[in-house]
């Protein structure tokens, strides 16, 4: 994950009940609670926004602004969201935080708007032994799809992907599926930021893209794999890079289209953030990759550092991109979720 990694103190965690807050003052880590499945319920509040930029005009190129939300917690472990999976519904969702924890609940909505969240939970990804992830320094979770076989994550600074197998993904205990080799000339905090895994039937089992190369400034590096166990690496191909722009996420829909979303920083220009959609098709050995840019926004948006983004289709049958940004835990930035429908 690029940027800043200031960890600020956020508010005392809230205890939810007698129980819980038993659990919690223990603390989560490895030797106190080897086998920690579920910590419990956190509150989310949101705050809506409106308006995607200050012309108000929410009709983007192909996209369009359908609302968002600024969220808070005071659970001191809310934020650093990387990855997210949603329902068909775009109700149900799952995502994974920098700090090697699932974050599972309901976005409510109002037709295709966001309006707030209920019933999350925040429980760490456990490990093959039953001790956490983030115990044994595979923490920096950044990227996550879902898979026939159960949900896929990429971490970052010890790099590899891990399979947390069958559809109860806070339970289940993860199974190693890509070594970090594979991805060894990739810098220790530009890993494995986007995961796709196609339908069956595809030539490949998953597609993975890096946040830069170290060694190709205008390249985004990528991965094909298959089987997804005990599978190989299947080729690589590359991904045009312009801007200074690095990957974050890519959400495959089910109209066989790749939505990536980028991110930039720098002090100069502060953050902007850019998506681009390609075909399912084109990801093969050996391509070179330019796609389509969809929308490129700004500082002047209601943005912040966008980390991740789902697809469904919406109420009306589009296309329907939710995206989430990665606050690092910092007072200075915000946790905000948006979402465009796919025009054409």
């Amino acid at each position: 994950m690029a940027g800043a990694r200031a960890i600020l103190p956020r508010l005392r965690r809230r205890l939810l009940s007698a129980g819980l807050g038993a659990c919690l003052m223990v603390g989560l880590s490895a030797m106190s609670l080897p086998a920690v499945a579920q910590v419990g319920p956190i509150v989310v509040e949101a705050q809506s926004i409106s308006r995607f930029d200050a012309s108000g005009n929410n009709r983007l190129g192909v996209l369009e602004f359908k609302g968002g939300l600024v969220l808070t917690s005071d659970s001191q472990d809310f934020g650093g969201i990387s990855g997210l999976s949603i329902a068909p519904d775009g109700a149900g969702f799952l995502a994974i935080t920098d700090r090697g924890n699932w974050l599972s609940g309901t976005i409510r909505q109002s037709g295709d708007a966001p309006i707030g969240m209920s019933g999350v939970i925040l429980t760490p990804m456990l490990g093959p032994n039953g001790r956490t992830l983030a115990s044994q320094g595979s923490g920096d979770a950044e990227a996550l799809t879902r898979s026939s076989e159960g949900y896929v994550v990429g971490v970052e600074r010890r790099h590899g992907i891990w399979l947390f197998p069958g559809d109860q993904p806070l339970t289940a205990r993860a199974e190693p599926i890509v070594p970090g080799g594979v991805f060894k000339a990739l810098g220790a905090n530009e890993g494995i930021e986007a995961l796709l895994a196609p339908p069956t039937g595809s030539p490949y089992a998953l597609i993975a893209v890096g946040e830069v190369d170290p060694g190709d400034a205008s390249s985004l590096p990528g991965f094909l794999f298959s089987p997804l166990r005990g599978g190989g690496l299947a080729g690589t191909f590359t991904i045009q890079r312009s801007d200074d722009y690095a990957a974050t996420d890519m959400a495959l829909a089910d109209d066989g289209r790749v939505y990536l979303l980028e991110r930039r920083y720098d002090m100069l220009r502060g953050v902007a953030m850019r998506i681009r959609r390609f075909a399912l098709s084109d990801f093969v050995p050996g391509a070179r990759l330019a796609g389509e840019v969809l929308i490129e926004a700004n500082r002047l948006a209601s943005i912040d550092n966008m980390e991740a983004i789902a697809a469904h289709r919406g109420v009306g049958g589009e296309v329907i991109l939710t995206l989430i940004s990665d606050n690092n835990f910092s007072l200075l930035q915000r946790t905000v979720l948006l979402r465009f429908a796919v025009i054409k």
